[in-house]
């Protein structure tokens, strides 16, 4: 991780709010893959609420309980802030916000993998832009030819729902960008946590408006109060608790090596719980955009943040 300055860096976490120490005694790869498949179930959750409400909508409820829950558990006021600390935790959490409303929207025209593997375009831009070497720039030709396997082989680029689903996956992995490049700033000195809860707070004040007039459709009864806490809880609570531990433990190619198997992870899970069938184009290109993924991770020293608010 790149140095934080020190006005930005909030103090460590005492030994009584960090994570668990059973979950530290998992192997940490396993915790990885539990982390994404986690975080996709929680996807597929929400891939069955697009019949209800918008999918700005799931996006803001799975920010704005996810903010709740780590208010309750961190307590960030507790800690002293700076109006600089503060205004780059925003931008964080903006950034990230904007990344799940905009994969939220992608995932109602686009089968789950497909969606992930396009949005991995954004990591892989990071890495060729930041990186040194030739990793990065042979990742960013795989990542390329990936994604037009997935995009001009493996879907029907006539369809309008699928050109929309796309351009709203592309559009994510920019935002991803941006939380990769923004969260080299918030985060460490183990006090990750902390400031994703400032964080997630200002992402769930900033879409407020784009949810206010739709966000009763989640409460219409219990069981849609049940995947909604489900699509929060998934994809939000317990993958950033288990990269907290996670990012401590790993370095920061073998993080980036696992990491690309959120792709096949998320296609497993779209496959399991939406009966979304791959064709023959979008597993190549889910091969090439992992193994971009994976390459281009292997060769630098920072570590980048790899979990979604």
């Amino acid at each position: 991780m790149g140095c934080v300055p020190a006005s930005l860096a909030p103090r460590p976490d005492p030994p009584s709010r960090a994570p668990g120490g059973l979950v530290r005694a998992v192997p940490a790869p396993l915790l990885v893959i539990l982390s994404g498949l986690s975080s996709y179930v929680g996807a597929g959750f929400a891939v069955t609420l697009s019949a209800l409400m918008p999918s700005a909508t799931v996006a803001w409820w799975r920010i704005t309980i996810g903010a709740l829950v780590l208010l309750a558990w961190r307590r960030p006021w507790r800690r002293r802030w700076t109006g600089r600390a503060l205004a780059v935790c925003a931008a964080f959490g903006i950034a990230t916000a904007t990344m799940n409303v905009l994969f939220y929207a992608s995932i109602e025209h686009l089968p789950l993998g497909t969606a992930v593997s396009i949005e991995f375009v954004g990591p892989v831009v990071v890495a060729l832009a930041t990186g040194r070497g030739w990793r990065p720039r042979v990742a960013g030709v795989m990542a390329l030819v990936g994604v037009a396997a997935i995009g001009g082989l493996g879907l029907d680029m006539s369809d309008a729902g699928q050109r929309v689903g796309v351009l709203m996956a592309l559009a994510a992995g920019g935002a991803w960008a941006a939380y990769i490049l923004t969260g080299r700033v918030v985060a460490g000195a183990g006090s990750g946590l902390d400031s994703l809860a400032v964080a997630s707070v200002a992402g769930s004040l900033f879409y407020l408006p784009l949810a206010v007039t739709t966000a009763g459709a989640a409460l219409v009864d219990v069981p849609t109060v049940l995947r909604v806490l489900g699509v929060a809880l998934m994809s939000t609570v317990v993958p950033y608790v288990i990269d907290q531990v996670v990012l401590g433990r790993l370095r920061s190619d073998t993080f980036s090596l696992l990491q690309a198997l959120f792709p096949a992870t998320s296609l497993v899970v779209g496959v399991v719980m939406l009966a979304q069938l791959p064709n023959v184009w979008e597993v190549v290109g889910l091969v090439l955009v992992s193994g971009a993924v994976a390459l281009g991770g292997t060769g630098g020293g920072n570590r980048v943040p790899g979990r979604r608010l």
